[in-house]
């Protein structure tokens, strides 16, 4: 049975709706971030020596890392999700898989990082300085780096309906973390209306709607 160690608004949410899409027995161990730091709980640490999710565990295997995890389901449980070998569409899955925590990931994340800067509780005289720091990182790097991924992202899909090609496949599934994060706070708006009928079209399928029942609490969703 595989088990699935799932942190509320994180990428594990994207491991629940694969499993749905493949039709695979599950079950779930929830976790919740701590209130103040949204960090994840000391407890995932006896799972995986990170702490951190997603993380499965199927008989004696322990895997972390979103990518690994996609990939490993895929190929044992619902390898339609995968093109075929040694074909372009292959090719192209194996860079998306790679792609959404490589380059996608790190800029949100600095956003992230940044914004709570600047709204940080600290001394009143360091506030203004916090505060400038943070605006000259976002609009020096962080924002263009954005905007550049969004771009290169809404050609890619002027190419196939899908990221790897005309079918949906897992790497679509992973990339639609990124994409619901820019989403809610990287910039993503009807500016770019192919990633945002993307991810009209992955909302709307019944697997990710049964995997939201599941999870719970998701934010990235709206």
């Amino acid at each position: 049975m595989i088990t699935v160690h799932h942190l509320n608004n994180s990428r594990s949410q994207r491991i629940l709706w694969l499993l749905e899409e493949t039709g695979t027995e599950y079950e779930i161990k929830r976790y919740q971030r701590d209130p103040q730091t949204m960090l994840a709980p000391p407890e995932l640490r006896a799972i995986h020596p990170l702490g951190k999710s997603p993380v499965i565990t199927d008989g004696g295997l322990t895997l972390a890392e979103s990518g690994a995890i996609v990939e490993y389901l895929a190929s044992r449980y619902g390898d339609w999700l995968l093109p075929a070998a040694d074909s372009p569409e292959r090719l192209r899955c194996t860079y998306w898989l790679h792609f959404a925590e490589g380059s996608a990931m790190p800029p949100l994340l600095l956003k992230l990082v940044f914004d709570k800067m600047e709204t940080a509780p600290m001394p009143f005289f360091a506030k203004p300085i916090a505060r400038g720091i943070a605006g000259k990182v976002k609009g020096a790097f962080i924002e263009p780096q954005l905007r550049r991924n969004l771009d290169y992202l809404e050609s890619e899909l002027g190419k196939s309906e899908w990221f790897a090609g005309d079918a949906f496949s897992a790497a679509d599934i992973q990339m639609s973390f990124p994409l619901e994060a820019a989403a809610s706070r990287g910039g993503l708006d009807a500016s770019r209306p192919r990633l945002k009928a993307f991810l009209e079209r992955i909302h709307a399928r019944p697997a990710y709607r049964r995997a939201l029942e599941r999870g719970g609490e998701y934010a990235y969703a709206e």
